[in-house]
C-alpha cells in the first residue's frame, strides 16, 4: 500500500482548494494511504474525511521551528512513498526535501526544489488562458493519475448537518462579508444596502470567524432588516459548509467562504473588488456568479492578494459596483 502526503499549511482557503488533489488521488490510487500536512487551526476541515488517514499537524505559533523539526523526524520514521508539496516557501520545501520519500514533487518556485526528485513549472497561464489553482495543483500529481483536475470537496459530517438543520427551515441566503485584506472586502455600508433591499420573507444568515462578529452585527444593524442572524464565530468550518450547502445563494468576497461553497457545490455569487477572477481562483460551483465594477478601471488589479487599503484612497472598484448586481443573480 501506497503512503502518500500532501502538505499545503497555507490559509484555509488554499487548503479547501488543495483538497482537489485528495478526490484525484483517491479515485486513481483507491488503495494508498492519504495523509495531508496543514498549519493548527486547519485540521478540522478533514475530520471524519472519508480519505484522509491522518492530518499532521504544524503549530507556526509556539515554538514553530522546534515544532518543524519534530515534524520532519515525524514524517521520516512514517516512510511515505511520495510527498506532494503544494507550496512555494522555504519550510514546507524543508519538509519534502528532508522527508525520505522516495518521491518528493513540488514547484519549481519552491527555494528547496534542487532537492526534490520531480520538480513542476508553477505556470499561472498557458497562453490561451489563465489557469485556476486546481489546474495548477493538478500538474503535481498529473504523471500518475490522468489529465483531469480534481474538484475541490468537503465533507460535513452527520453532527455538522444536525447543528445547522434548524436553520435551514425557511428559504435563505448566506452572506460571509469579511476578509483578511480590505481591499477584497466588499464594503459594510455595501452589504447593508443590499440587505435592505432583500425580499422580506427572506431569512439572511451572516458567517464568519468570531473575530468577524462586530462588522456582521454592524451591517445587521445598518440594514434595518429584521430577518438578518448574525452567526460569525457559532459555527466551524464544516458546519458552515453545512449550512451553505441548502443556501438560496451564498454570497462572498474573494476570500475562503468561497471555496467553502465550491467544496460543497453550494450555489455562490463572488464579489470581486481589488483582485479578478483571471488570477486563478474564482468559484467552482455548478452555480456560479462574479460581481465587479462593470466599468473598466485602469487600477484594478491592484494586486495579487489584496491591500490593507486602496492605493489611491478612492476604492473605486468596490464602490462602484450597484446593489442590482447581486439582486439580478438572486433565485426568485
Amino acid at each position: 500500500m501506497q503512503k502518500i502526503l500532501v502538505t499545503q499549511t497555507a490559509f484555509i482557503g488554499d487548503v479547501v482548494l488543495a483538497t482537489g488533489l485528495i478526490e484525484k488521488l483517491h479515485k486513481q490510487l483507491p488503495d494508498a494511504s492519504i495523509d495531508i500536512l496543514v498549519r493548527k487551526g486547519n485540521e478540522s476541515l478533514f475530520t471524519n474525511h472519508p480519505f484522509i488517514h491522518t492530518a499532521l499537524i504544524w503549530d507556526k505559533k509556539k515554538n514553530k521551528y522546534r515544532h518543524l523539526l519534530g515534524l520532519i523526524r515525524r514524517i521520516r520514521v512514517i516512510k511515505y512513498d511520495k510527498v506532494i508539496n503544494v507550496q512555494r516557501f522555504a519550510a514546507t520545501g524543508l519538509i519534502t526535501a528532508f522527508s525520505g520519500a522516495k518521491q518528493t514533487i513540488g514547484f519549481d518556485k519552491n527555494p528547496f526544489s534542487f532537492l526534490f526528485t520531480d520538480v513542476i513549472r508553477h505556470i499561472v497561464s498557458d497562453g490561451s488562458h489563465s489557469l485556476h489553482e486546481i489546474e495548477r495543483n493538478h500538474e503535481l500529481i498529473r504523471s500518475f493519475t490522468d489529465d483531469v483536475p480534481g474538484k475541490p470537496k468537503l465533507y460535513p459530517g452527520s453532527t455538522d448537518m444536525e447543528t445547522v438543520a434548524g436553520w435551514k427551515k425557511n428559504r435563505y441566503i448566506c452572506i460571509a462579508p469579511a476578509s483578511v485584506w480590505f481591499t477584497k472586502q466588499f464594503p459594510a455600508i455595501q452589504w447593508a444596502d443590499f440587505i435592505a433591499a432583500l425580499p422580506p420573507d427572506l431569512v439572511i444568515y451572516l458567517l464568519g470567524a468570531p473575530g468577524d462578529h462586530s462588522l456582521c452585527e454592524n451591517i445587521k444593524d445598518i440594514s434595518g432588516n429584521t430577518g438578518v442572524s448574525n452567526l460569525a464565530g457559532q459555527l466551524n468550518f464544516l458546519e458552515s459548509a453545512a449550512l451553505m450547502k441548502d443556501a438560496q445563494m451564498n454570497y462572498v468576497n474573494d476570500s475562503a467562504p468561497m471555496h467553502f461553497a465550491s467544496a460543497v457545490n453550494a450555489p455562490v455569487t463572488a464579489v470581486y473588488c481589488s483582485t479578478i477572477p483571471a488570477f486563478g481562483f474564482g468559484p467552482l460551483s455548478d452555480n456560479k456568479y462574479i460581481i465587479e465594477v462593470e466599468e473598466p478601471l485602469s487600477c484594478r488589479p491592484c494586486g495579487l492578494h489584496g491591500k490593507a487599503k486602496c492605493p489611491l484612497h478612492h476604492f473605486h472598484c468596490a464602490s462602484m459596483i450597484r446593489t442590482e448586481q447581486l439582486l439580478n443573480v438572486l433565485p426568485h
